[in-house]
Parts: structure tokens; C-alpha cells; sequence
């Protein structure tokens, strides 16, 4: 990402997204009590699950976000580049302004799908 235009872009859409998680804050977790109905408890734990799964994630994507922002006032000539191999990282940049790998460096780093899965609906074997 050489553009000015480019980096101030991704800039200004790294502040929005972090805007917008902080704005949102985290869910509460109730907690379950002795008070709680044995057919809502788990119901109540399935809500605290979600709530706690959902915080988590917004907790990892807002450190992704200030890691992003830290590469691009520290290196932004360098800001777009994969950390890993250093290939532009390209249109992933666009929909995910935190991301720092390329798609090959993520597919590597994910690891391959599992053998064994199924393709299609109806495939039972």
C-alpha cells in the first residue's frame, strides 16, 4: 500500500472499527443462581456462554486493531505488507483493516481442513 490516500483510508477505517467496539462494550454475564429454574439453566448457561464468547472475541479483534495501528504509525511504507513473507496482503486489507498476514501465510498458519469432513449435506460417509 504505497497511496497516501490508501494508508490514511485504512487509518481512518481502524479508528472507526475500534470506535464501534468500544461503543458496544461487552455483554453482561448473568450469573446462575440458586433461584434459577432447572428448565432455564440451560437456557442461563448457554447465555453466559455466548456473552463470554462474544466478550473474548471483541477483546482479540480491539488487540488486533491497536497492533494494526501501532504497524502503521511505526512502518506505514511497510503497513499492507505480510509480516510473515512480506507479499502484499491486498483485498483482505480492505475487509479486515487489522489483519497482517497474506492468504497464504493465514491458510498456512490455520493448517489445511481436516480429511474427513463432509462436502455436501447428504454425503453420510
Amino acid at each position: 500500500m504505497s497511496a497516501q490516500l490508501d494508508i490514511e483510508r485504512l487509518r481512518a477505517d481502524l479508528h472507526k472499527l475500534r470506535d464501534a467496539l468500544l461503543a458496544e462494550g461487552d455483554l453482561p454475564i448473568e450469573p446462575a443462581t440458586d433461584k434459577t429454574d432447572d428448565d432455564e439453566a440451560p437456557l442461563a448457561e448457554m447465555n453466559q456462554v455466548i456473552a463470554s464468547k462474544r466478550n473474548a472475541e471483541r477483546a482479540a479483534t480491539l488487540k488486533r486493531i491497536a497492533a494494526a495501528l501501532t504497524r502503521l504509525e511505526n512502518d506505514p511504507d511497510d503497513f499492507g505488507n505480510c509480516v510473515e513473507c512480506g507479499d502484499p496482503i491486498g483485498k483482505r486489507l480492505l475487509a479486515l483493516p487489522y489483519v497482517d498476514l497474506c492468504l497464504q501465510c493465514q491458510e498456512e498458519q490455520d493448517g489445511s481442513p481436516k480429511a474427513g469432513r463432509r462436502r455436501h449435506l447428504m454425503d453420510f460417509r
